[in-house]
């Protein structure tokens, strides 16, 4: 065995550990191997040896922890545990052996998904561990065509026989030509079906019967941890009769993970359930004797998720023997099949691909400008899927959905509340449309070279600066990047509702290129466009909301004309005058599975029909091409089926091996000498941080719980995003990132001038985590080796550097303000458009270099504008933009930059300047505005 000591078996399945959701997969797979490990070597050694003893103290560990969780999967699961325990309690360390080895076996391989128990006629996972016949067995229940397998919960308090008399009756429902097959998983209370679909990915549907009770025997710190998820008291849970506590077990499953389907099986009367109370419930059986319609039910709403209407239209045509009279000579690989030249084309890409490759938008296929057929489902399945009321496919990237959106919701003369640091796409965005932006900056973090995100505090203070200037009428869009590149992620419920007491028609755009992940985790979820939408809209129409708002409103009237007092004190929107009109973009590409750039735009707009559907639409047409890439549409239909079906468990797992990262690099002594893993303490002020969580691992104090943190502060570092602060090596960011690839082929997205980000995924799996922890091992190693044998004069260069990289940084320019020719009154709006197409005349352009020189012109109090977009990678968002007056602060930071790579700057003639009589024009009112009610339109 590679582990020594006790102890770290206790850290592995820890209670600590297991109250973090997101170890229980890890902590259960490296107990279940510690079991095999310990068996192996308990067959091989004396009984009195020392060792001996060791290893049983670890299994026993192990098997304590098992216990707990086996009860809530089907394989193993809890009989076949306790045969195992029986001989290890017994001695019989041979049949423990070749048990636990079979049964670790077929657990880390997944090959259970495929015994197919109806067929082998095993009454359940316990039967393998017949050793004379589990060869025959396993070789009967293996079908040579694989279907996909998933587990069925049911909640009731039975018996053993009676949840094995469950098993075998489902079981008896089985045919041949299902196209999934299951296994069954029984629970006897709430609590317990609370924590199975949370520690069991592989659950799908539940059961919810009448007769079972609250409290599970030992839920220990994981109950924490689900109802700070669900944000209800545990003690008013267990209050209602047992015959109401189906239906509120039923909504806490589906704000758990809402892609379940759930079903209810009542003997009270039908009428007391159907309708609202039970909509949860995707159908209610009234007492249920025959379990025939339970199983096609069930089977029927996997189905409906597995259903991908894009995909699989397009496979049937690749099918077809097509003759193509039409554009696009590559269709049906006819193009390289006859070429003499290109045949390692098709061999290289496989031939699917071009027998899937048209222009055509018949035979069964669908066109994405006007979809009515395969592709209109495909998109109403992912709006189901991410919590949407309108879901639209994109194939152009996220840069271009950004532009469809601003497009369809912005004129010429709107103002737009936009992060200073947001997606260049953006900006252009803006510029297209005509708007005039106010630039918003985040937090700084000076010391890492970056910004956070943009405080509640300040929003409210611009708008209430608009309004008292007559111009809140004016303002149509907040646009704000949840999660910023580094992983802040914004509170939108909170922002939201705040900002619509301020303004009660805003529109809400959130740029989630980063984020469409966060849908598939309950604890990141609350924090998504789509699912803080829902929560407002849903709180706006309650009766209770009503009482509260007219409370509110009550004591904070006398206090309405201070301005502090809508700055300091937490808004409430009122529920007659409120619209909730949220729109999110997602790059799918980026973090789920789709090819490159496939994206999403979701809609949850309450105004949509009657006044953004028509020229929604039109911008939909004018950015996207009318030959989009079917693969990768059809890429998002997959996508979608993947992570309604195992989404849930693929991001828990990106989760855990950040989390396993973060331990790795914080644990050990050699890499702590040159590598900080920054935290919550590092990117998010206390003053945001109510909840005091500082760390998500720390040596000597474990691990920390996540999910307070993500109810109460207003700002949370996204689990996934591991900033590694890389300056005490001496190496800035962007020579770290390619010192990884060059001698390690590590890929990494986003540096600063002294940290790495590395990001985790639904690709990522734990051997690619342990291959960057040895590259930084060996970084690390290097180092020492290095250092050890540097000569004087060496060594205090290496000194200044990374003094340079961790003291002397130049703090972060904030946005300075467009100058008075691109301002059209007191507040801080500028006519970005008009700048951006003043200096494409080289007549009102000159350049000034980055010297000494400029910066004393600019301290003089001479007004230098900015004619271009000047952006520094990293980190990567424009410090200048047209019209933007450049300040000393501006200066200070290009100087300080060490960066190979700053667009808009040419290291030739230097900054892109307005001559100073191009800005005498004075600048121009609004333009002409739309009328204020569209006309309406119906999306074919």
């Amino acid at each position: 065995m590679t582990a020594r000591p006790t102890e770290r078996l206790r850290d592995v399945i820890s209670p600590d550990l297991a109250a973090a959701l997101t170890n229980v997969a890890r902590a259960r797979t490296d107990s279940w191997n510690r079991l095999r490990d310990g068996a192996r070597r308990l067959r091989r050694i004396p009984r009195e040896d020392e060792e001996a003893q060791r290893l049983r103290t670890i299994c026993g560990d192990a098997f304590d922890f098992l216990r707990r969780i086996e009860r809530y999967h089907a394989f193993p699961g809890e009989r076949a545990l306790d045969q195992v325990r029986e001989h290890f309690q017994r001695g019989a360390y041979e049949p423990f052996a070749q048990q636990t080895v079979r049964l670790v076996r077929l657990l880390t391989t997944g090959a259970f998904r495929r015994l197919d128990l109806s067929i082998s006629r095993m009454k359940d996972y316990s039967d393998l561990l017949n050793v004379s016949g589990v060869s025959a067995a396993i070789h009967d229940a293996i079908p040579k065509e694989t279907r996909p397998y998933f587990e069925l919960l049911v909640v009731d308090d039975l018996t053993a026989r009676e949840a094995a008399d469950l098993q075998l009756r489902m079981l008896d429902l089985r045919r041949p030509d299902d196209q999934f097959i299951y296994t069954v998983v029984t629970v006897p209370t709430f609590e317990d079906a609370l924590l199975a679909v949370l520690v069991n990915p592989n659950i799908q549907a539940c059961v919810l019967r009448s007769n079972f009770s609250y409290r599970a025997a030992d839920g220990g710190e994981l109950l924490d941890a689900v109802y700070q998820i669900l944000q209800q008291n545990p003690e008013r849970l267990e209050i209602p009769m047992a015959s109401e506590r189906s239906l509120i077990l039923g909504a806490a499953l589906s704000r758990l993970r809402p892609e379940l389907d759930l079903f209810l099986m009542t003997d009270a009367p039908v009428e007391q359930v159907a309708g609202s109370p039970s909509r949860a419930f995707r159908r209610v059986f009234y007492q249920q004797e025959d379990y025939h319609d339970l199983h096609l039910s069930v089977m029927k709403g996997i189905h409906e998720r597995y259903e991908t209407p894009f995909f699989s239209a397009l496979r049937r045509y690749s099918q077809k023997p097509t003759g193509v009279f039409h554009a696009l000579p590559i269709s049906r690989g006819s193009s390289i099949r006859h070429s003499h030249w290109i045949g390692d084309m098709e061999r290289f890409y496989g031939r699917n691909i071009f027998q899937a490759e048209t222009s055509a938008t018949t035979g069964g296929l669908d066109s994405l400008l006007q979809p009515h057929g395969p592709l209109k489902k495909a998109q109403e399945r992912a709006a189901r899927a991410f919590g949407a009321r309108e879901t639209y496919f994109v194939t152009n990237g996220t840069s271009t959905a950004n532009k469809i959106v601003l497009q369809a919701l912005i004129e010429p003369g709107d103002i737009v509340l936009v992060a200073h640091d947001c997606h260049k796409s953006h900006h252009y965005a803006v510029i297209l449309a005509g708007a005039q932006p106010i630039y918003l900056d985040g937090y700084p973090l000076n010391e890492y070279s970056m910004y956070g995100a943009i405080p509640l505090s300040r929003i409210k203070e611009v708008l209430l600066q608009l309004r008292d200037e007559d111009k809140l009428d004016r303002v149509k869009i907040l646009l704000l990047t949840n999660i910023t590149f580094d992983g802040v992620t914004y509170d939108p419920e909170r922002i939201m509702e705040e900002v619509l007491a301020i303004k009660p028609d805003m529109i809400f755009v959130w740029d989630e290129a980063w984020f469409a992940y966060g849908r598939f985790a309950p604890t990141l979820r609350r924090r998504t466009a789509m699912a803080a939408a829902n929560r407002i809209r849903e709180r706006l129409r309650s009766e209770d909301y009503r009482a509260k708002y007219a409370a509110w409103r009550e004591q904070f009237a006398p206090d309405t004309a201070d301005p502090r007092a809508w700055i300091d004190r937490r808004l409430r929107p009122d529920p007659d005058q409120a619209r909730v009109r949220v729109y999110a973009t997602h790059s799918t590409h980026k973090t789920l599975t789709s090819l490159r750039q496939g994206s999403m735009i979701h809609v949850s707009d309450d105004d949509f029909d009657r006044s953004v559907r028509s020229v929604f639409n039109e911008a939909y047409m004018t950015h996207t091409s009318t030959s989009p890439n079917y693969q990768i549409l059809a890429s998002l239909d997959i996508g979608r089926r993947q992570v309604e079906l195992e989404g849930y468990e693929m991001v828990q797992r990106s989760i855990e091996l950040a989390m396993v990262l973060r331990e790795r690099i914080r644990s050990d002594s050699v890499l702590e000498r040159y590598f900080r893993v920054l935290g919550p303490r590092e990117m998010v002020p206390s003053l945001y941080r109510p909840s005091g969580l500082e760390a998500y691992f720390e040596p000597g104090r474990g691990w920390g719980r996540m999910e307070e943190a993500w109810q109460a502060d207003e700002f949370v570092l996204d689990p996934t995003r591991i900033t590694v602060h890389v300056g005490r090596t001496g190496l800035d960011g962007d020579t770290f990132k390619g010192l990884l690839m060059d001698r390690f082929d590590i890929q990494v997205n986003k540096t600063s001038r002294n940290t790495v980000l590395f990001m985790t995924h639904i690709g990522m799996t734990r051997g690619t985590v342990a291959h960057l922890v040895k590259a930084l091992t060996l970084i690390a190693e290097e180092l020492d080796d290095r250092l050890e044998h540097m000569g004087p004069a060496a060594r205090r260069l290496h000194e200044a550097r990374v003094k340079s990289l961790t003291e002397d940084l130049p703090p972060l320019p904030d946005f300075s303000r467009f100058h008075r020719a691109f301002r059209p009154g007191g507040t801080p709006e500028g006519d970005v458009r008009r700048a951006f197409f003043l200096a494409y005349d080289d007549a009102h352009c000159d350049y000034v270099r980055l010297d000494p020189a400029l910066a004393a012109r600019v301290e003089t109090g001479e007004e230098i504008v900015s004619a271009s977009f000047v952006t520094p990678y990293p980190p990567g968002f424009p410090i200048l933009m047209p019209g933007q007056v450049i300040t000393a602060q501006i200066l200070a930071f290009l100087d300080a930059l060490d960066v190979k790579e700053i667009h808009g700057y040419d290291p030739v003639f230097g900054l892109r300047i307005f001559r100073p009589d191009a800005l005498i024009t004075p600048t121009t009112g609004p333009s002409t505005r739309r009328p204020a009610t569209r006309t309406e339109g119906a999306r074919t």
